[in-house]
């Protein structure tokens, strides 16, 4: 491929592709990577430059490019048949797929609503919750509760149970109405306490505003363990026993946003089964298919299933429909990605890892510009900070967090900060080696982005 080729493609797409979450002033000092080919954990570009893929790109990639397994499932679907609609039929990958996460999902749960990402399986459960309550005589229970720093998508529906300011505040005049409740903070707790040894004294606020409100509120939204979007935002199983507790008392429906932890990102499959919770609703998408394609799904128990019976004057079923959920190619790679995921032990083996990644938290910490490094599972994150001993922030236009992916670009990382917070979501097929080439990789990018 020569130079002149790659320069006329990327002109190609600076000149007619509007990119996500991407100012266009960037690309024009920092063009996208033009990719040819995947490989493992690596991303291999036009000119057989190889990057590893630190984030899963976007966190949907399980077990790596290009898997054989993966591929072979796709193939052989692609033979039968690519697509079909949903409504008055069905087929044999989304039943196979339904009975399997059933199976291995908290026992409460018993139906699958198929969709087609994250955005819109938290839109059908909000919309199931809402139906739910006004078809059982509860109208007045029409909101919803959300947690600062929480994401759920950027659909409408999912940016008004959304927490982050940068998201929702352009459309602000035209979401639902919900309310914002201050969530879990271990960064900065403001009692001073240790999420190994708290026993989450900062559910207060949940708390209160179920007793005041609950009666009006259908559900709860929250993302287990770790809020992604906000910078790999972490917090302790005891939050979620409290609230799965409270919320039953107000008879407030919880609404699991599994989206980007579920299928061993935190080391366990679902946060929810790990810990003996019960939500009403569960949300998956990104993992599910490791990649390869569009899918999400929905969860939820037999009492919310029937609420929705009835004759069809009635209109109690739920209208809400997508063309290509339970594409039938989706869905059979799906059921080869459980099938990895639930083989030969494989989560029991990602402890190892987990204990890799971990063992780099002295590098990162003796380094003078990380506030915090933190660690879920296979997630992990440096919180950049101006100062360390106050925790004081950056400026924003210093863009530190971009000038380590920019660095990264230069040594083969793939990496995408969240601000200026620097994180590790690899696939979970990494190996001790690449763990290792991924931290002292990132720790040398800090310290050529930010100085010593």
């Amino acid at each position: 491929m020569t130079d002149e080729s790659l320069k006329h493609d990327l002109a190609r797409d600076f000149y007619s592709v509007w990119h996500p979450c991407t100012p266009r002033r960037d690309q024009e000092t920092t063009p996208p990577l033009l990719i040819d080919r995947g490989e493992g954990v690596y991303l291999i570009d036009r000119e057989g430059r190889r990057y590893m893929d630190v984030i899963s790109s976007w966190w949907v990639n399980l077990f790596g490019h290009n898997h054989p397994r993966l591929n072979a499932a796709l193939t052989r679907q692609l033979e039968k048949v690519a697509h079909v609609m949903f409504a008055g039929i069905t087929h044999r990958p989304a039943i196979d797929l339904a009975e399997k996460l059933l199976s291995l999902a908290p026992p409460n749960l018993s139906r699958v609503y198929f969709s087609d990402n994250g955005s819109t399986s938290v839109e059908v459960a909000l919309k199931m919750s809402l139906q739910y309550w006004r078809q059982t005589g509860r109208a007045e229970k029409n909101g919803f509760f959300h947690l600062t720093g929480g994401y759920h998508g950027e659909t409408l529906g999912a940016l008004s149970v959304c927490g982050l300011e940068m998201f929702r505040a352009p459309f602000e005049g035209v979401l639902m109405e919900n309310r914002a409740v201050r969530g879990p903070d271990c960064y900065s707790c403001p009692f001073g306490l240790s999420p190994e040894s708290c026993q989450a004294e900062c559910f207060g606020p949940m708390e209160r505003a179920l007793e005041e409100e609950g009666g009006r509120t259908a559900g709860v939204i929250v993302e287990p363990l770790v809020q992604g979007a906000a910078g790999m935002k972490m917090y302790p199983p005891v939050y979620l026993k409290k609230l799965q507790e409270a919320a039953a008392h107000a008879e407030v429906h919880t609404i699991y946003d599994e989206v980007a932890v579920g299928f061993g990102r935190t080391g366990s499959l679902f946060v929810a089964g790990t810990h003996g919770l019960q939500p009403t609703f569960l949300c998956l998408s990104k993992g599910i298919t490791s990649g390869y394609l569009p899918l999400g799904a929905t969860l939820a128990g037999e009492s919310i299933f029937e609420a929705f019976d009835g004759d069809f004057a009635a209109r109690k079923f739920f209208i809400h429909s997508h063309s290509y959920a339970a594409n039938p190619l989706a869905t059979a790679v799906a059921c080869e990605t459980l099938a990895l995921l639930t083989e030969n032990d494989f989560l029991a083996r990602l402890q190892p890892k987990i204990d890799a990644i971990g063992g780099y938290r002295p590098l990162f910490e003796q380094f003078k510009w990380c506030g915090e490094f933190r660690q879920t599972g296979m997630i992990a994150a440096v919180e950049l900070v101006r100062d360390r001993t106050t925790r004081e922030p950056f400026d924003r236009a210093r863009r530190a967090g971009y000038a380590v992916y920019q660095e990264g670009l230069k040594r083969g990382l793939f990496m995408r900060p969240l601000g200026d917070v620097v994180y590790f979501l690899p696939p979970l097929v990494i190996s001790p080696g690449e763990i290792k080439t991924m931290m002292e990789t990132a720790r040398t990018c800090i310290a050529e982005a930010l100085g010593q």
